[in-house]
């Protein structure tokens, strides 16, 4: 018995060790899923990738991210806003490339000159920053926003692009952006913990060069403990041609994107959060 305890301890450490391209959220880093608990699968693209997002030899949020559209599907973490700067410099994922690549996100210039990576790969494996320079009418709109982070690495580790989505700049300059940084803060009054999954539904159209996923919609979803021990969930969507949030109930959330997703129902949390 004393063995296998051992060799569980063991397989786990190198498991946790593995790197942030992962077969399962939910075993890799599950702290950021309301009872350890990911969407279901009614979300999974055909081509999805997992991501443990790290940066600076940390776990900081998640994300499932479909790698023919080149967008992500949604990103988690936990609400802990803060009045950090802005960072100026993005960041790809290693591991998209090859598993047998570090685990930290970087720059494109350090996977391509220090990891020798060919470009073409690294374009095939992702979106890069040439696919947003020149996207008139839009903005690499974050899922996980930095202004909802409170230290400077968590800010830096939300600008990596696969955590961005092309977002209509007038969206995400106006009643998105005050979503973020003013609804939020007022809805999250007496949470001990929220968590947060925000996600985009792929549209038809693509970016100019058809590498990038323009999506038609950008959602958001939240479920907090309050500090009497109940909870509270809700959740809004944007059109992403127009300057306007719906907020809608967690329910009538996951039952818009079942239907917007065409994929079964939709279950963005585990069964404790409101409906």
């Amino acid at each position: 018995l004393l063995l296998l305890l051992l060799l569980q301890v063991l397989a786990s450490c190198l498991w946790l060790g593995h790197g942030e391209v992962v077969t399962s959220l939910q075993s890799s880093c599950p702290q950021f899923f309301f009872w350890q608990t990911p969407p279901n699968a009614a979300l999974t693209p055909q081509n999805p990738a997992w991501i443990c997002q790290r940066y600076g030899n940390k776990y900081h949020f998640a994300t499932l991210y479909d790698r023919d559209q080149r967008i992500p599907v949604y990103s988690a973490y936990l609400y802990q806003p803060g009045s950090g700067s802005r960072p100026n410099t993005w960041l790809v994922e290693p591991q998209l490339v090859n598993l047998s690549l570090p685990e930290d996100m970087n720059t494109e210039g350090y996977v391509l000159d220090v990891l020798k990576v060919n470009e073409n790969i690294l374009r095939n494996s992702q979106a890069v920053s040439e696919d947003y320079d020149h996207l008139t009418g839009y903005h690499r709109g974050h899922l996980n926003p930095c202004s909802n982070n409170n230290n400077i690495n968590s800010t830096m580790a939300t600008f990596t692009l696969t955590n961005v989505v092309p977002q209509h700049a007038s969206l995400n300059m106006g009643q998105w952006k005050r979503y973020e940084t003013h609804t939020m803060r007022n809805m999250t009054r007496n949470c001990v913990t929220t968590y947060v999954v925000v996600g985009a539904v792929p549209g038809y159209n693509s970016t100019p060069n058809r590498r990038v996923n323009i999506p038609s919609h950008i959602w958001s979803s939240a479920c907090c403990q309050l500090n009497n021990n109940k909870m509270k969930a809700w959740g809004v969507i944007a059109e992403n041609n127009r300057n306007a949030v719906q907020e809608l109930s967690l329910g009538q959330l996951e039952n818009r994107l079942t239907q917007l997703y065409g994929n079964g129902q939709v279950y963005l949390f585990n069964n404790l959060c409101p409906r």
